[in-house]
């Protein structure tokens, strides 16, 4: 199915002449780094390319230079023949609007998104949405690139949490091989999204780490950051994904959930989850979804009782999937 689905994706796009390229909002290194290739790779063929998110990058891809060309706000749709979106449920969840008439190609990595577009790859067994546009060179008649291969590497190795998370499988290890092959450096590319942390950003860790809670039962660890976190330590917008890992190593924890204030009253819950626990069958209980162990939901309401119940919620949820049926 993925053979067929990609040439076909290929096709179409070869047919196209301006494409936009777009993905979730609050994107992430796949995301980022994944259309960033995608750009180069289209460029190559000739194609007209915008590169657009609906929400700010988070730090620290927005102080890279080559995210600059990535425009912050909405499609131009003058002209665009085809509209790219990655690992994105909906077209709502790029936050794009005025896209609704355009063709449209659907790649996404989670089981959870629907097939709304004119074309929908949707591979769960993907670590990344960059291992899958990987997988689109062949066909596109294309050689990979130095900076193609720096790319897609960067949002694998961004999605797998530098190859930690289970998501990390042997295809996953081959693709990047491959990639190191063509001119992706490992070492340069872990020490770019490794080590580019400011004193702010470790300050925050610092803090959002001081409210760590477990459950009784030692498996459940919780976490929550607030936008006044961000402000007094002088951050606007920040990748903060890694400071579950930090959580997630505690001997017996096997859930992460994480509590970030979107806006007053509306959080997003990310969950990071390792062995059985299942971060999709949560994330979906709440209408949202993802991987089994890396899943996230919004909800609203006032912070003192969202953090009461969840986490009840939640016990309940994972204590039913163990039971045998």
């Amino acid at each position: 199915m993925s053979q067929k689905i990609n040439i076909e994706i290929a096709r179409k796009i070869l047919s196209c002449q301006h494409i936009a390229i777009t993905s979730h909002l609050r994107p992430d290194g796949d995301s980022i780094y994944t259309s960033l290739a995608l750009a180069e790779m289209l460029e190559l063929l000739g194609k007209k390319v915008q590169v657009v998110t609906h929400d700010p990058l988070p730090f620290p891809f927005y102080e890279f230079p080559e995210t600059s060309r990535i425009k912050i706000g909405q499609i131009d749709p003058e002209g665009v023949d085809l509209v790219i979106l990655l690992e994105c449920v909906d077209v709502a969840r790029s936050g794009q609007t005025g896209i609704e008439h355009l063709p449209k190609i659907n790649i996404d990595h989670h089981y959870s998104n629907s097939p709304y577009a004119d074309l929908n790859w949707i591979d769960p067994e993907a670590s990344a949405v960059g291992e899958m546009v990987f997988e689109l060179i062949e066909p596109l008649g294309l050689k990979i690139t130095p900076k193609i291969a720096e790319y897609l590497y960067s949002a694998i190795f961004s999605d797998t949490g530098s190859f930690q998370f289970s998501n990390t499988t042997a295809r996953t290890l081959r693709t990047c091989y491959l990639l190191a092959e063509a001119g992706a450096s490992p070492n340069a590319i872990a020490e770019k999204l490794l080590n580019n942390n400011t004193a702010a950003k470790i300050r925050l860790i610092g803090r959002v780490l001081t409210r760590l809670t477990l459950n009784a039962s030692g498996n459940l660890a919780f976490l929550a950051m607030f936008r006044r976190d961000l402000e007094e330590v002088e951050l606007k917008e920040v990748d903060v994904e890694d400071i579950t890992t930090f959580a997630r190593s505690i001997k017996g924890v096997e859930m992460v959930v994480f509590f970030k204030e979107i806006e007053p009253g509306v959080f997003r819950v990310s969950l990071r989850s390792r062995g059985k626990a299942n971060s999709a069958l949560v994330a979906e209980s709440f209408g949202g979804g993802g991987h089994l162990h890396a899943a996230g939901f919004t909800v609203h309401g006032e912070f003192e009782e969202i953090y009461r119940e969840i986490p009840r919620k939640i016990e309940e949820i994972l204590n039913r999937d163990r039971q045998p049926s």
